[in-house]
């Protein structure tokens, strides 16, 4: 008769007891396995919690108040937040912010997508030219920010003399409510680009290239390549580069206060310069933080609404 051989390695495990009959003994489970891992874990997370959690505890108790800088104030309920949303200039504010971000996130995601796009081809001197293109982003923003005001901020600037000329008279670009607006969204396109241009690059890096030669050899056009094949295949990366740059635009103080602080005429007044004059200018806390929590929820919100569509383009 033919033994059958063991059926997994608990099987092949025996003992021999003298008087008993050989019967296997299986392997047990390592106890006191989850009570290791919250010991060892356990303080990172209490401590990440208290880091990320008191804040925004101690924000929202803030807004919920009348107080300055010093002292808490007298409780208010919910009438800072009836106050922003009364307030002319919040909306003003906001409706520039949100000028600002799609400038910024889409106007430096087609300029990086065509550059990473254009970097794929064979261009002279092409590793010269990538680090040239990451200066904008490479150099800090205070340099940049010097820069373009040494470039437009007074009619004797370089581009207001070029633009004289030309026979455009004198152009104050800072000094324009109009053109104040397009010259800090240009200069937000400017220095973000080469975030887009690397995500974009490593997105298209992931692509096999077989499949761009099959589209050829089936006649594909360049503009179908990039409307069946390029974009499908980079939605995801797409998506969390719109998602970051998103948060990058809405929170980004230096690049406004920086080259207009949010003049001429509260033109350029972003949301959180708004939020930042109030609290330490005016010394308004609670105004101030229950401007910077409505941020905070549309963040949120568009995080998640982008975040649903990585899923979908997963799927």
């Amino acid at each position: 008769m033919t033994s059958r051989p063991p059926t997994s390695e608990a099987d092949s495990v025996t003992t021999s007891v003298p008087g008993r009959d050989r019967s296997p003994v299986r392997a047990r489970p390592a106890s006191g396995g989850g009570a290791t891992l919250i010991t060892f874990v356990g303080p990172s997370i209490l401590l990440l919690l208290l880091l990320n959690a008191y804040p925004i505890v101690y924000a929202v108790i803030q807004s919920l108040h009348h107080g300055t800088l010093l002292t808490t104030g007298p409780f208010v309920g919910l009438a800072n937040f009836a106050n922003a949303f009364s307030d002319p200039l919040f909306w003003g504010s906001l409706k520039f912010t949100l000028i600002f971000t799609i400038a910024g996130v889409f106007g430096s995601w087609v300029i990086g997508l065509a550059l990473a796009l254009l970097m794929r081809r064979k261009v002279p001197a092409v590793g010269v030219f990538k680090v040239l293109l990451l200066l904008p982003w490479v150099v800090p923003v205070v340099v940049s920010a010097t820069s373009w005001n040494w470039l437009v901020a007074t009619s004797s600037s370089p581009i207001p003399v070029l633009a004289h000329a030309l026979g455009f008279g004198t152009v104050l670009f800072l000094a324009n409510p109009a053109l104040a607006a397009v010259t800090v969204c240009l200069f937000k396109v400017w220095i973000s680009f080469p975030f887009m241009m690397l995500m974009a690059s490593a997105a298209l890096s992931s692509v096999d290239p077989t499949i761009y030669e099959a589209a050829r050899m089936d006649g594909a056009s360049a503009v179908q390549q990039f409307l069946y094949i390029t974009s499908p295949l980079t939605a995801r990366s797409t998506y969390i580069s719109w998602v970051l740059m998103t948060i990058f635009c809405v929170n980004d103080f230096p690049t406004v206060y920086l080259l207009t602080g949010g003049g001429p005429l509260d033109a350029t007044t972003t949301l959180v310069v708004l939020a930042y004059r109030v609290v330490f200018q005016n010394f308004q806390t609670g105004y101030g933080v229950a401007i910077a929590l409505l941020i905070t929820i549309v963040l949120v919100a568009v995080a998640v609404a982008l975040f649903r569509q990585i899923r979908k383009s997963v799927q």
